[in-house]
């Protein structure tokens, strides 16, 4: 599915303010045309599921596939990047390529990128770690004076993440550790760790009720992750309870509810469910791609190397977007990816672009995915 991106001609800026900037208040920027006035953007990310299995005529998850199908526009052609999931998360907020450590998910030693030696704005070494000069979306929005959060299923406590050279002790969920480091992509950003601001940022989910409260206390932009039992992940949930596509459709109908029902969504905005990777193994194993994706870093610091370990991406994954900018029962076969998705919200936002989302040819979601631009 490669090099099927379609050209979206952004013509002129329009200035446009946003609404609801959290405590820094509203914040003037430069909105690409034909980027409807989105002022708060929701990510929940699931894990690791085929497409037909997720959007299929038997889908695994009705509440996802049938009642909020209803409700948005289903992105049809939309890929994961990546083998193994880090790469993925990587990807959605930085727009850096998997290299052989985050394809590997870090779940050896917790490392810095070496050498961090960052060409074109992709960083060429290996390693989970990115040093400050690699931005995120998160220092983007922070330095726009917009805001940001994480939010975390079972993080035990706020920005929970190992300490530089030492190994993962939350990769395999048990009955008392359902979260997942390598499913929190911003505590691999040494810009993010380091500062006094990240446990403010990068909470636990059981935080998101109380900032849906009112439009002031929304982050322009949450990213949202499940547990292992509630993403999809785990086949049997280590702590009891639903797990696989049954943990999908407990988690969704739980928190999406919250979230179309806040005054931040009602007024601007923006509700995005994908999944990180389709199968990486077994029969319904996909690593394709779309949109000329980039090859990977390499073990030795090329950028020639697999992004889907066998293959050049992370497989046909699907995306959901709600809002009151979308006509509901959409459907959109334009072919998408993280990259994509990281671009899109960059356009929202007035920020640039960063690394492979910046990459010539690659576009923003457009009136395909929009499909009521103004209300």
């Amino acid at each position: 599915m490669a090099g099927a991106c379609a050209a979206l001609v952004l013509a002129s800026c329009s200035h446009s303010s946003v609404p609801g900037s959290g405590t820094t208040g509203l914040a003037k920027i430069h909105r690409a045309a034909g980027i409807p006035p989105i002022g708060h953007v929701f990510l929940i990310v699931l894990e690791n599921k085929f497409y037909a299995e997720t959007w299929g005529p038997v889908p695994g998850a009705p509440y996802l596939a049938t009642t909020l199908r209803g409700k948005g526009n289903l992105l049809t052609e939309y890929y994961g990047t990546s083998h193994d999931s880090l790469g993925n998360y990587i990807s959605m907020v930085s727009g850096q390529p998997a290299n052989p450590v985050t394809q590997a998910d870090c779940v050896g030693t917790y490392e810095m990128v070496t050498p961090p030696t960052v060409v074109n704005g992709i960083a060429t070494g290996t390693g989970c770690v990115y040093p400050p000069t690699v931005s995120s979306i998160a220092t983007q929005l922070t330095k726009a004076k917009l805001t940001w959060k994480g939010y975390m299923e079972s993080m035990t406590r706020p920005c929970q993440h190992p300490a530089i050279g030492q190994g993962d002790p939350n990769v395999l969920a048990s009955p008392t550790s359902l979260y997942a480091t390598r499913h929190n992509p911003f505590v691999y950003f040494q810009g993010i760790t380091d500062s006094s601001a990240c446990p403010t940022h990068d909470v636990p989910l059981t935080e998101l009720p109380g900032n849906l409260a009112s439009v002031s206390t929304t982050p322009n932009y949450s990213f949202i992750t499940p547990n292992l039992c509630d993403d999809g992940h785990d086949a049997t949930c280590a702590a009891g309870g639903p797990a696989g596509f049954d943990g999908i459709n407990t988690f969704l109908q739980k928190w999406v509810p919250k979230i179309l029902g806040s005054p931040a969504f009602k007024q601007d905005g923006l509700l995005l469910i994908t999944f990180d990777e389709s199968d990486a193994t077994g029969v319904l194993k996909d690593d394709s791609a779309c949109c000329n994706e980039p090859p990977s870093i390499s073990a030795s610091g090329v950028q020639n190397g697999q992004p889907g370990l066998s293959g050049p991406g992370g497989g046909r994954v699907g995306l959901l977007a709600i809002s009151p900018f979308i006509k509901p029962g959409s459907t959109s076969t334009t072919p998408y990816n993280h990259f994509s998705l990281l671009r899109t919200v960059e356009d929202i936002f007035g920020l640039d672009h960063l690394g492979e989302a910046a990459a010539p040819g690659l576009t923003s979601f457009g009136s395909d995915v929009f499909t009521r631009p103004s209300r």
